[in-house]
């Protein structure tokens, strides 16, 4: 999640040199080509049930399609402090849809961290002022913005029943295919009559590591750590999207600093220790 946050912010000379649709689509396209060899079925692994395609399936077009189209266009249309808090909200989702789809129990430590998650998040968002020209459809834009933190929490759902059956790599490979897959006749379209020679090297360098990031390093370490993590206690961890995101931009793109921030930053910090410390078994 870190990761995730970090390649956001760092992405945004890429949105201002390629076209939104095109630079998706390239992203999955290099990743096709860098896990082409994780898409083989493993010797311990059983052949994938028609349920099994199916949440594949939904796992990319909810996580990876539909999610950047909501997040891309909702933040177009409504302000950076309003998306900034919606998103807080994904790892109450999180935890919600795992009691409900996968009977995990959320204990009170996870409730207590997703409610320092949501109060440090939603703070460093209001500790921002808004730059964001809004012309009367900001309420369509926050419903976008939920719409991808419903994406999101069904990507940690989804991933975690995914990773009984199927190994971290090949799901990685699988659903960067049906994203591409997703992408193409968007992608094709604006790739179509663009000036490809006017992209410089740096940008195509910042392009490799954005998609192997993305599509990659990223969902790989994800999974992996589904394998042994409930889906409720990882959605806490989604807490550092925004933080990173804030600490990059700090850092790498001279962005503001405050102490109100400083303060939401130790909030989410102490949801996550709270969602990790063990606990003493009772005897």
């Amino acid at each position: 999640m870190s990761l995730v946050g970090s390649y956001v912010a760092l992405s945004k000379p890429l949105a201002a040199a390629l076209p939104i649709f095109l630079l998706a689509w390239l992203r999955f396209g290099i990743g096709v080509i860098a896990m082409a060899g994780w898409l083989k079925r493993e010797p311990n692994e059983q052949p994938m049930t028609l349920q099994t395609r199916w949440l594949v399936f939904l796992e990319s077009f909810l996580g990876n399609f539909l999610f950047s189209l909501c997040m891309l266009f909702g933040v177009s249309m409504t302000s950076a402090v309003s998306a900034g808090v919606i998103m807080a909200a994904i790892p109450a989702v999180v935890a919600l849809l795992s009691f409900v789809f996968l009977r995990e129990h959320i204990g009170t430590r996870v409730w207590m961290a997703i409610a320092c998650a949501a109060v440090g998040i939603g703070m460093l968002s209001l500790s921002k002022s808004g730059h964001a020209e809004i012309h009367g459809r900001e309420w369509l834009g926050n419903l976008l913005v939920l719409g991808s933190v419903l994406c999101e929490a069904a990507y940690a759902v989804i991933g975690k029943k995914l990773t009984g059956v199927l190994s971290p790599k090949r799901i990685s490979a699988l659903i960067n295919l049906w994203g591409f897959a997703l992408m193409t006749p968007m992608g094709l379209y604006q790739a179509w009559g663009f000036a490809f020679a006017n992209v410089t090297i740096n940008t195509w360098l910042l392009l490799i590591f954005y998609a192997l990031a993305a599509s990659v390093w990223t969902v790989w370490l994800w999974m992996t750590g589904l394998r042994s993590v409930p889906a409720g206690q990882a959605g806490v961890f989604t807490v550092m999207l925004p933080v990173s995101a804030a600490v990059v931009g700090v850092v790498a793109l001279n962005e503001s600093f405050k102490g109100l921030q400083l303060l939401a930053f130790g909030l989410a910090l102490a949801g996550v220790l709270l969602a990790t410390l063990p606990t003493k078994n009772k005897a």
